[in-house]
């Protein structure tokens, strides 16, 4: 999993438009950590919203 947020903004991203109905199923099989990746992705002002699963 990438370490620069932005990088990894892209990678979750895709992950989750192309094979994850949440960030949580996401977290699950990749062996994340969700408070991890919300809390980077938060340093760079994005935020994941259920809604649209993604971080926007």
């Amino acid at each position: 999993m990438p370490k620069d947020p932005i990088m990894l903004l892209s990678y979750v991203n895709t992950q989750l438009r192309d094979h994850y109905s949440s960030l949580d199923d996401f977290c699950a099989a990749e062996g994340a950590v969700k408070s991890e990746i919300v809390q980077k992705l938060a340093s760079v002002n994005y935020e994941y919203s259920d809604k649209e699963n993604r971080f926007i």
